[in-house]
């Protein structure tokens, strides 16, 4: 079973934060359940997990930089 990236989607700011993680590793998640929270200037936005499965890895922690794109965890697909 693959593992599949999760990735800060582009939220039309030029820097965001990492606020926190709502799943962690070893937790089930699916599709569309949020795995973090991001800080951008002026508003909070959460990040869904792109597939169903087990959060494998956490690849940033809280208060990190972000940018678009950026590998922030990964997914044991099921």
């Amino acid at each position: 079973m693959p593992r599949v990236p999760i990735e800060l989607p582009d939220l039309g700011a030029p820097r965001a934060v990492l606020s926190l993680w709502y799943a962690r590793v070893g937790d089930r998640v699916f599709a569309g359940d949020r795995v973090a929270e991001v800080l951008i200037p002026g508003a909070t936005v959460d990040v869904p997990a792109p597939v169903g499965g087990v959060v494998a890895a956490q690849a940033v922690l809280a208060n990190d930089p972000l940018v678009a794109g950026q590998l922030i965890g990964e997914i044991q697909e099921d």
